[in-house]
């Protein structure tokens, strides 16, 4: 039998630390197979083998810097750290890693290590591809960096934009102007920037030409300065659409494309933007990939299980 003792400052970080009714303890507890008891702000921790209380005290340790420094984390990001944690990794300066809004939520973290990884590439490059699943962040993300960059006075404008192509539909058949056909295809850009800025800014920026949110075939002809580009489902654009989005950069503009290569609306035998941009962009220099995994999804821990399902069907498939 191997221990060892770490020290609890007082009862409240101990009932952070530990989780609602010991949840966070307990997840530790089971899945790294040790013991642990608490008295007089000591919390001994002990196991049958080394490894075992290795994984144990370096997890509490690392949410302890968290706790320590201001930060926050749930049970889901103690079960993260307890499947991807590994030594080279640390887990307090992903939690630690505060993206400034301009909403009640005050700031956004990452939470992963492809997330952190994603962050850190929007910070040092001016074009970034975000490719992954479902729930990675990868939207979500960048418009916090966006909006971010706005607070800073880093750019004077965002600008969103999307390809207005759905599985089974077309613009044709949908009832209104361009502006009311496109609305639907853009809401999910809308509801991120709700959730990081307040609405009446949104109103009040959208009104001011500071924020556009726009389809794709918007893009062409203009030269964008000054600004923070998001292309969103960059998976449905064409190679043609691709270039011309890419050669809208201008002064002092940052720009992330986001896409999921597994969910494209594309006809079948037309080739992704996003792909082909991949094939053609992935070693040049001042452009960065990141790919995003499913242990990478902050939603229901079920959506990271039907992700890996269908990724493994579809390798089967190409089998």
């Amino acid at each position: 039998m191997v221990e060892t003792i770490i020290e609890i400052r007082d009862d409240s970080e101990a009932r952070q630390l530990f989780g609602k009714h010991d949840e966070n303890l307990k997840k530790i507890e089971n899945v790294c197979a040790v013991k642990t008891t608490f008295r007089d702000g000591n919390l001994k921790v002990s196991a049958s083998e080394g490894n075992s209380l290795k994984k144990a005290e370096m997890v509490l340790n690392e949410f302890l810097i968290v706790l320590r420094k201001g930060g926050n984390f749930s049970l889901r990001d103690i079960e993260y750290a307890l499947k991807n944690g590994r030594p080279d990794i640390r887990l307090h300066d992903i939690y630690l890693d505060r993206i400034e809004v301009c909403s009640k939520r005050v700031y956004i973290t990452p939470r992963s290590e492809g997330q952190k990884q994603y962050i850190d590439a929007i910070r040092r490059h001016d074009i970034v591809f975000g490719i992954g699943p479902a729930g990675t962040g990868k939207t979500y993300l960048a418009m916090a960096m966006a909006v971010n960059a706005l607070k800073k006075n880093i750019v004077s404008r965002i600008i969103l934009t999307r390809p207005a192509v759905e599985a089974g539909e077309s613009l044709g058949y949908l009832p209104g102007d361009i502006y009311e056909k496109v609305n639907p295809y853009l809401r999910p850009l809308y509801d991120a920037l709700l959730d990081m800025v307040e609405p009446n800014m949104v109103k009040d920026y959208l009104d001011r030409g500071i924020i556009e949110v726009a389809p794709l075939a918007f893009m062409r002809g203009r030269t964008l300065n000054d600004s923070f580009i998001i292309m969103d489902e960059a998976q449905n654009s064409t190679p043609e659409q691709m270039k011309m989005f890419l050669t809208r950069l201008g002064f002092d503009s940052k720009t992330v494309i986001t896409g999921d290569l597994t969910q494209s609306d594309l006809p079948k035998g037309r080739q992704s933007g996003l792909l082909n941009a991949k094939s053609l962009l992935e070693n040049m220099q001042g452009v960065k990939f990141v790919g995003l995994k499913s242990s990478d999804v902050v939603r229901h821990e079920l959506v990271q299980k039907i992700i890996e399902v269908y990724r493994k069907s579809a390798e089967d498939d190409n089998e």
